[in-house]
């Protein structure tokens, strides 16, 4: 384990595993989640942001005194301030509007230079993502463009360091690896790993409602339903990064559901979770609930769970997406076994 670090990036990775106590005794399995929040700028999203800078210094496409720019719900540019910082450059956040504002505060705390853009659909020319791309193609000497979803070092930190790490900790002991996605590195890259690493693993995706992610692993096009509080997570177009997953199947969850168990490991654990790690965590217990005991299954504590107070723990904010603080885990878990 690394004792004492030069730069702030050294101390991303080697994050611990914890055994989610109150889940656990309730399925019958065990249930763990990988706490991803201990990196340094607190989200499983450091990792890629530091893979891709490296990659991009050892080619010669980013050089010290350029701007990193980069779309982002929040975090991966969180992690790639942390980088810029490590290695003498500069980073422009460009972020649509409306997503929690613990994370606009976090990367102006970081360094990062913020640009605030409209949120539209994709096909729009002004969405954060274009946007972002738009900057660096039309100064290309000043910006580097990080471009996490098509960039597939995303995909080799997690292959390279997060898997190899959990088959250390677990003894290469795991029966089901669930997670989310959103630009598709994390799921893709740890369950192409644990694949070629354990055998009889299954890996599957959890979508929330809004993305279509689901709908295209089962029937090839991308349609969805309604929407969801998470930020971050759920697409509705094939990227590289995905395009790289070995998964069995994917779930869809209502945003009701990760409210519920948010609220109950909180209370039961003092674990305290953001909305992906909460949609992650829920989907970990469906997985539990539907197999039956004896299972061990992962996932990740995506970030810390305070980036997500104005929503997920905003009573106000909820009660107007009519989501309910009250419901018990029993009968979430009865409803999976029906």
């Amino acid at each position: 384990m690394l004792q004492v670090g030069e730069k702030l990036t050294d101390l991303v990775g080697n994050t611990p595993i914890v055994k989610v106590q109150s889940l656990s005794k309730l399925t019958g399995c065990e249930i763990f989640i990988k706490c991803e929040q201990m990196n340094p700028g607190g989200s499983i999203k450091d990792r890629a942001a530091l893979q891709m800078v490296k990659d991009a210094m050892e080619s010669g496409k980013l050089k010290p005194g350029m701007t990193i720019v980069e779309g982002t719900a929040g975090n991966t540019g969180i992690g790639l301030a942390i980088a810029a910082k490590s290695f003498g450059l500069n980073m422009l956040a460009v972020m649509p509007k409306g997503q929690a504002i613990e994370k606009e505060r976090m990367l102006t705390l970081f360094g990062a230079e913020l640009k605030l853009v409209e949120p539209c659909p994709f096909a729009n020319e002004n969405h954060f993502y274009h946007t972002a791309r738009r900057i660096a193609e039309e100064n290309p000497d000043k910006y580097w463009w990080g471009n996490q979803f098509e960039n597939t070092s995303n995909f080799k930190a997690h292959y390279e360091n997060t898997a190899p790490e959990i088959l250390k900790q677990l003894d290469g002991k795991l029966d089901i690896f669930i997670c989310s996605a959103g630009t598709g590195g994390t799921v893709a890259g740890n369950s192409a790993y644990l694949k070629d690493n354990i055998s009889g693993i299954e890996c599957y995706l959890i979508d929330p409602k809004g993305s279509g992610l689901k709908s295209y692993m089962e029937n090839g096009e991308f349609k969805s339903e309604g929407g969801s509080i998470t930020e971050g997570i759920g697409i509705m177009r094939l990227v590289e990064n995905f395009k790289l997953a070995k998964l069995d199947g994917a779930i869809s969850l209502p945003d009701q559901d990760l409210v519920t168990v948010s609220r109950y490991v909180r209370d039961q654990d003092g674990i305290v979770l953001g909305t992906s790690s909460a949609i992650n965590l829920a989907g970990a217990l469906y997985m539990a609930t539907t197999l039956g005991p004896g299972k061990r299954i992962l996932t990740f504590q995506c970030d810390l769970g305070e980036r997500s107070y104005s929503k997920l723990y905003n009573e106000e904010f909820l009660a107007s997406k009519e989501l309910k603080t009250d419901l018990s885990i029993e009968d979430l878990i009865a409803s999976y076994k029906m």
